[in-house]
């Protein structure tokens, strides 16, 4: 049995669903129900459980779970003893240090030793102030950071921004970008050494769906008189895959996985060196 935690709510919850699912795991129970603590999936050694995602790096540490996706920032914060395994690209934001835009500072340098900074990041905070040698205090606060300044708690804030609209929105202004973060999957270090062969194959699965993102496999049929000109301007993973085709004319099938943003003008470019019968065809994973 391996155990997978994954986030109860909150903005990586329906993402990271929807890749397991992407990944051939399908969790029994009905994703909108966030009362449920512990689901089956159509594997009976793979079983998930729904944990708040600040807590997932912890749950996994202490081997509760085997498994986790959360983010890089929790894993951070946590100062859990996990293994990140893989970046699964969402859910990505960043930590950074704001104040509000009246106090006219322009650089975190320049804000006076005591200032008081409301935050959930403590750790992360405390090493980020560390590192620029900044005495500040700071606020533990769980939600609604960014209004802290406005009600008189704190002068300062770290907190997460995705697109720094809300945080505009109360008039704050981002002094310095603390790290980047997204969603990871990572694992206990026990499990990687008693159950690698069900981690990996999981692990294998997984990055099969983020190789296939943004690509496209292009088949089409070739005329053997124009094969040379239509694969100079294939790209694939490995090369174009070539097979004769049983045909009066000499003829070749040819198809090749290509980038989504080089798609049009691949098919305008074979199309105009003889090619047809040019079909698009979606990929669900990759595994090279």
């Amino acid at each position: 049995m391996i155990r997978i935690a994954i986030p109860s709510k909150g903005r990586l919850r329906e993402p990271t669903l929807r890749l397991l699912e992407a990944a051939g795991i399908k969790v029994a129970t009905t994703p909108s129900s966030e009362r449920i603590l512990m689901s089956s999936t159509n594997y009976s050694h793979i079983q998930v459980i729904y944990i708040r995602t600040e807590d997932i790096p912890n749950v996994v540490s202490e081997g509760a779970a085997d498994l986790g996706i959360t983010g890089h920032d929790y894993v951070i914060e946590s100062e859990a003893d996990v293994v990140e395994l893989l970046d699964l690209r969402f859910g990505r934001a960043r930590i950074v240090f704001a104040v509000h835009d009246s106090m006219g500072f322009s650089s975190p340098r320049e804000i006076p030793d005591g200032m008081r900074i409301a935050t959930k990041y403590v750790n992360i905070a405390r090493a980020y102030f560390k590192r620029i040698g900044r005495r500040v205090r700071i606020v533990r606060v769980s939600g609604a950071t960014e209004v802290m300044p406005l009600i008189g708690v704190a002068e300062g804030v770290v907190d997460v921004t995705s697109t720094g609209t809300t945080m505009g929105a109360h008039g704050m202004k981002v002094l310095d970008i603390i790290m980047s973060t997204s969603a990871r999957l990572i694992a206990s270090k026990e499990a990687l050494a008693s159950k690698r062969e069900l981690v990996e194959s999981i692990m294998m699965s997984i990055k099969g769906v983020l190789n296939a993102e943004g690509k496209k496999l292009l088949m089409m049929n070739v005329p053997e008189t124009n094969l040379k000109e239509v694969l100079k301007v294939l790209p694939a993973m490995a090369g174009p895959t070539v097979a004769k085709v049983e045909s009066k004319e000499p003829m070749w099938e040819v198809y090749s996985v290509v980038s989504e943003n080089e798609l049009l003008r691949i098919i305008f470019e074979v199309k105009a060196r003889g090619a047809r019968d040019i079909l698009v065809l979606s990929i669900e994973r990759a595994i090279p």
